[in-house]
């Protein structure tokens, strides 16, 4: 036995407030209002456009002063990089050039370059260039991890000055 179904009924539509014709022009005039509002400015509203800046007299007496806020640039000078950061060394009895500059990840002719300065005879400029020659108690200055362009030497820099020896 099979039961008769009668086919169903497609539900009446109901209307959204939204398709009254109406609200949807109200809707469209506050967004409208909104937009103009935020992109266009006080110029869309009657608001006088700045002229002069209030600045200076004009044909028909002094200017009045604007009643906006000015914007006024701003400039902030860059912050120049750090220099280089040179750490101190103090010549132990037994070092050498080459095994300061092992410590410090760079090479004994860069020592010589930043040092030549305070010990002449670490200049490699200089005819009395003696590398193997430092002395204990001589205060060096290093760059670690940095290696010394030989076509591009450092300037010299005064340095702590030369021990002299101890009279006898």
């Amino acid at each position: 036995m099979t039961y008769y179904e009668p086919p169903r009924r497609a539900r009446p539509r109901t209307r959204s407030t939204l398709d009254s014709p109406l609200l949807s022009a109200l809707l469209v005039v506050v967004v409208l209002g909104l937009v103009g509002t935020l992109f266009v400015g006080p110029a869309l509203f009657g608001t006088p456009a700045p002229t002069n800046a209030g600045v200076g007299p004009t044909a028909s007496g002094p200017s009045p002063s604007p009643s906006f806020p000015t914007a006024r640039p701003t400039f902030a000078r860059p912050t120049p990089s750090p220099a280089p950061t040179f750490l101190t060394y103090v010549v132990a009895s037994g070092d050498s050039l080459n095994s300061i500059a092992k410590k410090f990840r760079t090479t004994a002719r860069s020592i010589a370059w930043w040092n030549r300065g305070a010990y002449p005879r670490l200049d490699p400029e200089s005819p009395k260039y003696d590398p193997n020659t430092i002395r204990v108690g001589w205060v060096l200055v290093v760059l670690p991890d940095t290696v010394v362009d030989d076509t591009n030497p450092p300037s010299p820099s005064p340095g702590p000055p030369e021990p002299t020896p101890a009279a006898s």
